[in-house]
Formats: C-alpha cells, structure tokens, sequence
C-alpha cells in the first residue's frame, strides 16, 4: 500500500465515508448534514443502503452521483440533475477526472432478496493510491474471489448476504491489508458477528471493527 489509509468512517449498516484529495460516501445513511460528498455511491436501492434524505444532507452543488439505474428516477425528483448521475452495470471500468473504478456484480445466490438480474454492484475504486472494495450486499460469488484490493468492506450480518463464517473464508481469499466488516448491527446480526470474523481471520489481515 502506497500510502495510509485515507481516514475511514463506517456510520450504521453499510454507510461508508473516505476521505482523502476528495470526500467519498459509499450507501450514506443516517449521516450528519456536512454537505461535503464530492461523489457518491449507490450499491443498490434498498432502504439501508438508500436514502434520499441523507443524499440531501451531504451533497454539494456539484456532487456526482454513481447508481445503478433503478433510482435515477428518484434522484431527479429531488432535483439532482441528469450531468450529475451516473449509471452503472456490473463488470465495467469508468473514469471520474483522476479517480477510476469498477463494478462488481452484487447479489445472493440462494436468496431472493438480490437477484442477480436486477444488476446491483459492488465498488472497487483506486482512490489516493488505494484500492477499496466496497462489496454491497452480496454473498461470495466468484467474481468477488478475483477482486484484489487494499481495503475490503465485507458484509457480514447473515440472512441478506453472507455471514460472519463465509466473509472470512472470502476475506482470507482476496487478502486485502485491511479489512472492515459491515451490514450488521442495524437490520440483522450484531458485534459478536464481527468479532467471531476477525478471529477467523488470517493472523496477517488487520481488521477493524468500526460498528458498535
């Protein structure tokens, strides 16, 4: 890793702020009214992961929006204008000014809660010299096997995405140099779902729990 990590603030559920050159949020909910997002990013359209209300507590004139399409619609609404969103699809590369990222496909494979057709994504995103892997929910799929990052945000919480065992047997996999679970404590699943994670873990992969 070329540099430390950018400071890193996981709010509730999945709800990520990087800051760095410039100011990330990943899923924002529940965030104070900073009005500081350069750029934010949409997972998926699910209530934990999507609110209108927090996007207006954070964003700036000029704030670009990275989605999937199924809530274009409603950002409109709230008057964020078309130059400003972005739509993705999984297993692409885009380009924002000196930030690139990808997308990765994000959804369950024995469940019905995140089909693989309605085309959620995970974010992997080179930002500051560090490569982040924001995963949404998901569970291990063998595109997340291939993703190789510096910091990995993997859901744990069970029941909508993969649990505590399986995010570690996928961390030990990718083996990032630090990983932050996420998706519990809010929905499903509580700390000691974080903490039995970090002990299977791999001795050489840091992991911090940041969710209370």
């Amino acid at each position: 890793m070329a540099k430390q990590e950018n400071p890193i603030i996981v709010n509730v559920q999945s709800s990520i702020k990087l800051t760095g050159s410039k100011i990330l949020y990943f899923d924002p909910i529940e965030v104070p009214a900073l009005h500081d997002a350069d750029y934010i990013f949409i997972t998926h359209p699910h209530f934990d992961h999507f609110s209108l209300l927090s996007i207006l507590e954070i964003k700036k004139e000029n704030t670009m929006i990275i989605t999937t399409k199924d809530i274009v619609e409603e950002l409109l609404s709230i008057g964020i204008s078309e130059e400003n969103i972005l739509v993705v699809k999984p297993n692409e590369d885009y380009v924002l000014k000196s930030m690139v990222f990808s997308t990765v496909p994000a959804y369950n494979l024995h469940k019905k809660n995140h089909p693989r057709e309605k085309n959620w994504v995970g974010y992997v995103v080179n930002f500051d010299d560090v490569v982040y892997y924001v995963m949404g929910d998901t569970d291990v799929t063998s595109a997340s096997k291939e993703v190789k990052c510096d910091v990995l945000f993997v859901p744990i919480g069970g029941v909508y995405t993969m649990d505590c065992l399986e995010a570690a047997k996928l961390t030990n996999i990718i083996h990032p140099r630090l990983v932050i679970p996420t998706h519990y404590g809010y929905v499903v699943g509580n700390k000691k779902d974080a903490l039995v994670f970090k002990k299977k873990l791999e001795k050489d992969i840091l992991c911090e729990i940041l969710i209370k």
